[in-house]
């Protein structure tokens, strides 16, 4: 296993973009705005030719407890708990201050390998605090820039060093035998999960419940997640990268730069996503915002899963599932036959059933349709519901194959594919999806014109 290397200290002073820096991603949101990073975000990153495990914490602070700045300093001590070497980054522009001390401390008093970084140290405007570092204890400081990229190869020598590793290059061929997923290693490879759903439905909640432990910040105040945060775990023996994501409202609502910032972040997460589990309130189920959602997971053609949270406060259970599925073929009928899974994140319950329509989704929007399978079905459907007269001349659909999966993708090549109406090309979507069993998936059918046998050939 790889080692854990936890960057911490106090907000605003260039931790995620110094994980994204060493990372090589801008995988953690990073802004003016002092807390941004809330919960414990993990990447993959090369130190010295080595692989280690970086995690970027929130901001170090002293609070009361039971504040969400209490709960954000628990998960930076659970990082740092469980690490095997911390970066103690501080601003050198606003010098050592009474706060960086007390931390220090607090560091040493883990036992932990430290490198002590002084951070945003371009210019002069950051030399009498890099000297003013040494009455940390940490060590010597390492003078860096992490926005600008400036002293990065003093700070790896460092952390290689407080490692006990040595720097090794990286050979030419490595890149080469690293196992690729179109290779037939599709298997070894994650499943990428995305949480989503509206502010304080319980999807931090829920990814702790699957997690089995306290991973994520919860509570009752509405948008505590802002960064889209991925966990790798395993569950019935089949990897899972597990994405927790801010709450989605609607962009009117949206105001402060930081809430603008995580819904851009759930957003995309949505879109690097293979299933995406979308949480719904069971009490107050299919709010606008919520098939606003569902669309936009359909728009992307990601597979989709209905998570109904808090269903231990429902009173008559099946007649509100039997509601709610009603409601959901309505309302989702782009993605129709979706699974409804009842769960309650409090209470741990349902969540073995959910993470099994997860697969189930999963390897339908993976599944392929035998072109004669295709055609079969595509003379039957045309049988029972011919295609519509267009000015006098009826539309003819001849052949239908499989482009490409994530999502089901099929061409259908016709003469005059312009004057098929949306209708029919539901009608086929839908008779589709019953005939192959493709549920909860979103299906895109591409019409192509069919080229004319009889007409004059260019040579």
């Amino acid at each position: 296993m790889p080692p854990t290397i936890a960057i911490v200290g106090r907000p605003n002073v260039g931790k995620s973009t110094l994980f994204n820096r060493l990372t090589g991603k801008r995988a953690a949101l990073v802004s003016d705005v002092p807390g941004l990073t809330r919960d414990r975000r993990e990447g993959e990153a090369r130190i010295g030719g080595h692989a280690v495990r970086l995690i970027d914490t929130a901001g170090l602070e002293e609070a009361a407890p039971g504040s969400i700045a209490a709960r954000m300093r628990a998960q930076s001590e659970a990082a740092i708990a469980g690490a095997d070497l911390v970066l103690f980054v501080l601003d050198a522009r606003d010098g050592v201050v009474p706060a960086d001390a007390a931390f220090a401390r607090m560091v040493r008093n883990w036992g932990r390998p430290a490198v002590l970084i002084a951070n945003k140290c371009e210019g002069r405007a950051g030399s009498e605090g890099f000297y003013d570092a040494y009455r940390l204890g940490l060590g010597e400081p390492i003078a860096i820039s992490a926005e600008h990229g400036e002293g990065l190869a003093d700070l790896v020598a460092a952390m290689v060093g407080a490692l006990g590793l040595q720097c090794v290059r990286k050979r030419k061929d490595e890149d080469a035998a690293e196992p690729n997923e179109k290779d037939g290693a599709a298997a070894a490879y994650p499943i990428r999960l995305a949480i989503v759903g509206r502010p304080n439905i319980g999807k931090s909640t829920l990814v702790n419940a699957l997690l089995g432990e306290e991973r994520m910040i919860t509570g009752p105040e509405p948008g505590l997640t802002r960064d889209a945060v991925a966990i790798d775990f395993g569950w019935g023996g089949r990897p899972v990268r597990l994405i927790d994501t801010a709450g989605l409202r609607r962009k009117a609502r949206v105001t402060e730069s930081a809430e603008k910032l995580a819904a851009g972040d759930a957003v995309r997460a949505i879109r690097f996503a293979e299933v995406v589990v979308l949480v719904i309130d069971a009490e107050h189920p299919f709010e606008h915002q919520d098939l606003t959602i569902g669309a936009l997971v359909a728009e992307e053609g990601r597979a989709l899963v209905v998570a109904v949270n808090k269903w231990d406060l429902v009173a008559d259970k099946p007649k509100r599932l039997n509601e709610l599925r009603a409601t959901s073929e309505e309302k989702l009928a782009q993605v129709a036959g979706v699974s409804l899974v009842a769960v309650s994140a409090l209470a741990g319950l349902g969540l073995e059933r959910l993470m099994r329509e997860v697969v189930r989704s999963y390897e339908i929007w993976n599944r392929r349709v035998p072109t004669g399978d295709l055609n079969r079905w595509l003379g039957e459907a045309l049988a029972r519901h011919a295609a519509p007269a267009a000015k006098g001349r009826r539309v003819k659909v001849r052949f239908m194959t499989q482009a490409s999966s994530r999502p089901p993708t099929f061409v259908a090549f016709c003469a005059r594919a312009e004057a098929l109406p949306r209708a029919y090309l539901r009608y086929l979507t839908n008779s589709l999806r019953q005939a192959f069993d493709l549920p909860g998936v979103p299906i895109r059918i591409k019409l192509r014109r069919g080229d004319n046998p009889f007409a004059p050939r260019r040579r």
